[in-house]
């Protein structure tokens, strides 16, 4: 693979098919976990992990993978990930594990993750897959880090709260902005405003890119 390919697969997912923001798959977890940064942090790099590896494992297994029983197959790999993935944050990360709760196990059925092992993994090597995997989970990531990030902001007036979850140690406040914030965006239909107004962006800046290319 080289390196063209290696940095269109991270562009694919980053931007051009972001799994979020252009195919609008993964939404439960998205929407449910992104009230502050460090719990899209933890829930977009556990996703990461999990779908860059089952993309590895299902193309380094595919020619031994009975098409009339692959999508079974696909979902053994990925439950057994997300269990490795989940037993390792319970005992390094148990506050961030009590804070994403169910949403961990629940990365079982990201259609993203099933979507890609067999869309692309299941139809190439193992390099290939590896990148595609990386691409479309570190766009998943970051657009949980962002709307994670804006709405703790907007929501709580701080940045950067609760990274005790990550490090250990005392209860950390975060960076206070402002004293107070807007209620409505850390409540459900924050969640749909934030990533309306992410997908929004994305189509705007596409726009303009799309119009300076045909001037």
């Amino acid at each position: 693979m080289t390196p063209g390919h290696f940095i269109d697969r991270l562009q694919t997912g980053l931007w051009r098919e972001n799994p979020g923001l252009v195919q609008l798959l993964g939404l439960c977890p998205l929407l449910a976990v992104t009230t502050t940064f460090v719990n899209g942090l933890g829930l977009g790099v556990a996703t990461l992990v999990v779908l860059t590896c089952s993309n590895v494992l299902v193309s380094a297994t595919r020619r031994w993978i009975l098409a009339e029983i692959r999508v079974p197959i696909y979902v053994l790999i990925i439950a057994s990930l997300v269990t490795c993935t989940e037993l390792i944050i319970k005992a390094w990360f148990p506050a961030l594990d009590r804070s994403l709760g169910i949403f961990i196990p629940l990365i079982v059925t990201n259609c993203a993750i099933v979507a890609r092992a067999e869309l692309f993994a299941s139809r190439n090597g193992i390099a290939p897959s590896f990148f595609d995997g990386l691409g479309m989970g570190a766009g998943f990531a970051l657009l949980l880090m962002a709307i994670g990030f804006f709405r703790e902001l907007v929501g709580k007036g701080s940045l950067f709260a609760d990274f005790h979850m990550l490090f250990g140690g005392k209860t950390l406040a975060g960076l206070v902005v402002v004293d107070g914030g807007w209620l409505l965006a850390v409540l459900p239909p924050g969640a749909f405003f934030s990533l309306a107004l992410a997908v929004a962006l994305k189509n705007y800046l596409d726009g303009k890119r799309d119009a300076a290319g045909r001037t």
